[in-house]
């Protein structure tokens, strides 16, 4: 049962009380993340979401982590292109102390000068261990060319060049501007006290302001992007993406299924044909990114330098096939039964439940029953596979991206035929 409460401060309470576990979730989701930003303050979000880590008021770093550690606690938050969540999961005794402690980070946190000068420091580290990590290089390029059109293309991490202009002051102001009561959704699963948790919450976040103001979001027209970068590394990797569909899209439940059929499995035409047929690749996927007003299809394939022609002949190959002919029944209801089975194996962990009802009542103002979800999936005919798969059928609207050992013509073998 999902409750869901205003409470007096502004803020919105989602709760879903399980009483069959031992533990509880809470989740303080906030409307804070790199779409946000400007090229000046890029990776603010995520550098506050740190920060919040290194002492309130009331308690230092270390206090902070010990009072965690007293009560069994695991905590943790994470920083993504439309929101921030900070989060912890205990047993149902001691969820109020937790709450409190999140509290305590989200509302009194003191940006210590010293502190923030040694953050600043380990973020460029993450910075650079991302850049070292090809895949997850390549996949930060293609990110930035499919959304070239919209704010999505900002990197969460930030740059160099913003991470050293960030001051104290901007931070407290962009903190203050997007930790509004009514830009925060609290999500709680798992066994605990409706009333004591309302209680917890009601005027917890008062002290904040109570709106955040938006500026409209300028989205222009897509265009197709290129990009290679070359490094000393053995292997070309190698991302192709287009626009897709959003949060909300009808298409929704069509693109999830789509992407199983097509290379989100082991099962899938991809994996199949790339790595089990050809023997071109060890790592080949695709996957949907879906975000409240946008998203985006993406293939990614990890290949000796030597077979990148082939590689994408291959995947040409297939998207071509998908968009005249679409699924088969066999592989559409394989697909249902996979993803239906992924949706609720999630469900049964209580994290998973705070995260998903507080992600969609924040962004999408939505929150979806289990049965509502398995309907949307179920309902999905091969009629409708076919509509998704000529949206990502044309490899003439595909952004491309690679990071590789040599330099390659990476627009060429994609708009040519080899």
């Amino acid at each position: 049962m999902i409750t869901i409460k205003k409470l007096k401060c502004g803020t919105t309470l989602i709760m879903e009380k399980t009483d069959y576990v031992q533990s509880a979730a809470i989740g303080i989701w906030v409307k804070s993340g790199a779409i946000y930003e400007t090229d000046q303050i890029s990776g603010i979000s995520h550098f506050i979401e740190h920060m919040m880590f290194k002492g309130t008021e009331n308690r230092s770093a270390r206090e902070i982590a010990n009072d965690v550690d007293k009560i069994g606690g695991v905590f943790n938050a994470f920083t993504g292109k439309e929101a921030t969540c900070y989060y912890i999961k205990t047993l149902s005794s001691n969820i109020y102390k937790g709450a409190g402690i999140l509290l305590d980070m989200v509302t009194n946190s003191v940006f210590d000068q010293t502190e923030l000068d040694k953050e600043r420091n380990v973020i460029l580290e993450e910075i650079k261990m991302v850049k070292d990590t090809p895949d997850e290089d390549v996949y930060d390029t293609i990110l930035e060319l499919v959304n070239n059109h919209n704010p999505l293309k900002m990197n969460i991490l930030g740059t160099p060049e913003s991470l050293s202009g960030i001051n104290r002051e901007e931070m407290v102001t962009y903190y203050r501007h997007r930790y509004s009561r009514e830009n925060i959704v609290v999500s709680v699963s798992g066994n605990f006290d409706e009333d004591k948790m309302v209680e917890t919450f009601e005027e917890a976040l008062a002290g904040l302001n109570q709106d955040t103001a938006d500026e409209p979001m300028e989205i222009s027209e897509y265009t197709k992007q290129f990009d290679v970068k070359v490094k000393d590394i053995e292997q070309s990797h190698i991302c192709l993406a287009v626009p897709g569909v959003s949060m909300m899209d009808d298409m929704y439940y069509a693109f999830v299924l789509m992407n199983n059929i097509f290379g989100g499995s082991m099962s899938s035409r991809l994996f199949q044909k790339i790595r089990e047929e050809k023997g071109l690749a060890y790592s080949v996927y695709s996957m949907n990114a879906f975000n409240s007003f946008s998203g985006f299809f993406n293939i990614y394939a990890g290949v000796a330098h030597d077979k990148r022609a082939d590689t994408i002949s291959a995947i040409k190959e297939e998207l071509h096939t998908f968009a005249r002919e679409g699924a088969t029944e066999d592989e559409l209801a394989m697909a249902k039964e996979q993803v239906k089975s992924s949706y609720i194996f999630g469900q049964e962990n209580i994290n998973s439940r705070m995260i998903t009802l507080g992600k969609n009542k924040l962004l999408i103002d939505k929150v979806f029953t289990p049965e509502e979800i398995l309907a949307g999936f179920d309902s999905v005919t091969n009629e409708d596979i076919l509509k998704a798969a000529s949206v990502i059928g044309n490899i003439d609207n595909y952004s491309a991206a690679a990071v590789t050992g040599e330099e390659f013509d990476l627009k060429g073998l994609l708009e040519h035929d080899h």
